[in-house]
């Protein structure tokens, strides 16, 4: 299970919205990349996905890295394979 007591009342809340999509819109260094890397491991745990079933874009290289590193330690798991990149990564990926 994760542990949702190291983000805020609001950053909770996004956490355990599981069902549908999801808009984090917020400034620099208010743990925007915190909330969805939790998301994506709460959605996974609880069942709600597979891998196969998300796709996660960021915008840069250094984002992407570090949401794959926070998911492959929330979950214990690597996450090679997985739909989560650039814009421009996962436009490579398609074609």
């Amino acid at each position: 299970m994760i542990d949702l007591q190291q983000l805020n009342e609001t950053q909770q809340r996004a956490v355990e919205i599981v069902d549908g999509p999801l808009l984090v819109l917020a400034g620099a260094g208010t743990g925007k990349t915190r909330v969805l890397t939790t998301r994506l491991a709460h959605i996974l745990l609880q069942g709600k996905a597979n891998p196969s079933q998300i796709l996660s874009v960021t915008f840069t290289n250094k984002a992407s890295r570090e949401m794959r590193e926070r998911v492959a330690a929330l979950l214990s798991r690597p996450v090679e394979g997985w739909w989560v990149g650039t814009f421009h990564h996962l436009g490579a990926r398609l074609l």
